[in-house]
């Protein structure tokens, strides 16, 4: 009756969505929420009440983009106080007066429409802005290099340098907190790291010989000139940019032993923003022609730093330079001014993260509804089902078609819990799922799974089950939920024994999959009266570069090459898996010394794809050492390739009870700690 009321009063204005409880208000939102201008909630519902509408509302972060009003005959003090809490904008009390809910309605909406307005053009303005800083930046820093007689290039290269190293650092530790934010900062003020030579003599600067020592004291001044020359602007001093380029400009040439200058700093105490420019100018220095040498190439350069032959480094810093060696010279020769406004967008995004008061621009709005559209087009279309799990609050979403195929409601909230859920397919293949999810990567987010599905409760059917992890954009990123889909592989006629197969294997490689090795193990364990078993887990170093450089298509070539090297490498009786993204499992037997065998398998997968090199980090544990439960073996070989990695990648090593605490114990649907593997993974 209330709705009736109130669509009534509204409907020759509104298109007016109705909702009858908490449920059906969160699928609403979750199906219009690029097209809703105003929300009308009561608090009292059945199945969610109001306050949980609103709890949903800002863990999404819909609050921030839908206005709310509550429209409630609950008045105490203490519930208006919570909504208020809650984000509502406005709170009216039945019975209620036409006038007053139109008028309300029409100001909210006007207020946010006004506030949409704003964000637009304060996110054109803070483009213009780091577009204006970024010109500028490399017009001085630019007038400085040509000065210097060295190559124009000599900035951009350090700036791509200093964020590459940058984000591989904060993959490969948080010791130094970094944020995107401080990464973009680093990376921009890296340009006026050698800003001070404009003071210094272009007879000193140029020369093509070695310099003097007197020239040499001359030169080594240019840090402190620099540093001073930005320290004594009349303005911007509390700028963190201005604070980051001091450093960078000071320290810079310091080195890790102490032996830099200008103040011979020593470790730590040299600032992360001036260690990680110090790498970069070194190195770009190294394989640019110079008035004084010639180039040298990549590798040299590498070699030579590493080395110590160039002044000593932060040990974390050159594991850097060592990881990203790989894709360093394909970001340098593909940094475009493309690639530096994508740079500049997600400095934007960053600052529009800092405004909590902002919301997203009605551009990008426009092109949500966009792809909004087309997905409800192809989605009654393909007549497949389709369906979004988030995490936080524990939600699933279906497609109509697919709820009704099911036999379950096209919002479900705590599926994971949920009866009828669960029933859609054994509790075996409910586990393997999970954990295929639980281990994909930002990077490697696709899961391929084949099981019996229970349709509508009656029938039993083949069904593959595609999904997609969903990760947040925060560092480093958290695993949020999946969207996928769900096909009848009866409708393809596949014949049942190759249904059986395509649920044992790798759709890729051909190998088997996690949840069909498991068993066998397990068998082959349970029947086995003596002998000794391995399990060796590897996975491919630095694939992500592969797939990011080459695209994915020659990534999947990579997985299948190394598949086959697999095969080539191991015995008959072995069993081999690929168990999800670039990891693999091999199970085999042994009589005597293991290490031979590992170390030919391990020599057999290194190599080349064409003009790609491939190399390995492999983790085994054996079970004289940890016993024949599968899990403790999964476990310790896991725990053995994360040792590897911490130890800089490339190698294999056997488990050993030093290494069981480096892991913690992952439950198949424990994302956080899984979540925090893959962290150390990457």
């Amino acid at each position: 009756m209330n709705r009736a009321i109130l669509a009534d009063m509204l409907e020759m204005e509104y298109e007016i969505i109705e909702a009858g409880d908490g449920v059906e208000a969160v699928a609403a939102i979750q199906q219009y929420s690029t097209e809703l201008s105003l929300i009308l909630l009561d608090i009292v519902m059945p199945e969610m009440d109001g306050f949980g509408v609103l709890s949903v509302m800002n863990k999404r972060h819909w609050i921030e983009e839908i206005p709310v009003i509550v429209i409630s005959a609950e008045t105490a003090s203490s519930q208006m106080e919570r909504a208020f809490e809650l984000g509502v904008t406005d709170f009216i009390s039945r019975p209620f007066d036409s006038l007053i809910v139109r008028r309300r309605v029409i100001n909210t909406i006007l207020l946010y429409a006004k506030q949409k307005r704003l964000v637009g053009m304060v996110a054109d303005q803070i483009y213009e802005k780091e577009q204006r800083s970024s010109v500028m930046i490399d017009i001085l820093s630019q007038i400085v290099e040509f000065r210097n007689g060295e190559s124009g290039q000599h900035v951009r290269h350090v700036h791509v340098l200093s964020d590459l190293m940058l984000r591989e650092l904060v993959q490969l530790t948080d010791q130094y907190a970094l944020t995107r934010s401080d990464i973009s900062l680093i990376s921009t003020a890296s340009a006026l790291h050698d800003i001070g030579k404009i003071a210094i003599d272009e007879a000193i600067l140029n020369k093509p010989g070695r310099l003097t020592p007197k020239e040499f004291e001359i030169m080594k001044r240019h840090a402190m000139i620099g540093a001073n020359m930005l320290r004594e602007l009349p303005i911007h001093q509390n700028e963190p940019l201005l604070k980051i380029a001091y450093q960078i400009c000071r320290w810079h040439h310091e080195r890790y032993d102490g032996k830099g200058y200008p103040d011979g700093l020593v470790g730590d105490d040299i600032p992360i923003s001036a260690q990680i420019v110090a790498l970069a100018d070194v190195y770009d220095a190294l394989t640019s022609e110079r008035c004084y040498k010639k180039a040298i190439s990549h590798e040299q350069a590498v070699e030579m730093i590493v080395n110590g032959e160039c002044g000593t480094f932060n040990p974390l810093l050159l594991t850097c330079l060592k990881n990203v060696a790989d894709t360093l010279l394909v970001e340098l020769e593909n940094d475009t001014p493309d690639k530096a406004n994508r740079r500049e967008l997600m400095n934007i995004a960053d600052e529009m993260g800092r405004h909590e008061e902002l919301t997203a621009s009605e551009r990008t709005l426009h092109l949500l509804e966009h792809e909004r559209m087309k997905y409800r087009f192809f989605a009654a279309m393909t007549r497949e089902i389709q369906f979004e799990y988030v995490k936080s609050p524990a939600m699933v979403t279906i497609t109509a078609w697919g709820a009704e195929k099911l036999g379950l409601g096209e919002v479900i909230m705590d599926p994971l819990h949920n009866e009828k859920v669960l029933q859609l397919m054994s509790q075996t293949d409910w586990k393997n799922l999970s954990h295929a999810i639980l281990r994909t990567t930002p990077e490697q987010a696709m899961v391929n799974y084949v099981c019996k599905l229970n349709y509508n409760g009656e029938e039993q059917r083949w069904t593959r089950i595609i999904v997609q992890s969903i990760w947040s954009a925060d560092e480093p990123p958290e695993y949020t939920g999946v969207i996928g889909k769900a096909v009848d592989i009866h409708d393809s006629r596949v014949k049942e024994d190759n249904l059986e197969r395509m649920a044992n294997h790798d759709a890729l490689t051909g190998l088997l999959n996690h949840a069909s090795i498991k068993k066998q193990i397990i068998e082959r364990l349970e029947s086995a009266h003596d002998g000794h078993f391995a399990l060796v887990m590897f996975d491919l170093d630095h694939f992500k570069s592969v797939n990011d450089n080459y695209g994915h298509d020659v990534g999947n070539k990579v997985l299948v090459h190394t598949s086959e090297k697999l095969r080539q490498g191991t015995r008959g009786d072995d069993l081999a898996a690929r168990i999800g993204g670039d990891e693999f499992l091999i199970f085999l037997e042994y009589k005597t010394d293991i290490e031979p065998v590992i170390q030919r398998i391990f020599t057999f997968l290194t190599g080349h794809y064409e003009n790609i090199s491939i190399s390995v980090s492999m983790g085994v544990a054996c079970t004289e050492v940890v016993g024949i439960d599968y899990d403790t073996l999964f476990r310790s070989a896991d725990q053995a390739l994360y040792a590897v990695k911490r130890g800089g990648r490339g190698h294999y090593r056997f488990y050993d009870s030093s290494m069981q605490n480096l892991l913690s114990t992952i439950s198949p649907i424990d994302g956080e700690n899984e979540a925090k593997k893959q962290e150390g993974d990457e």
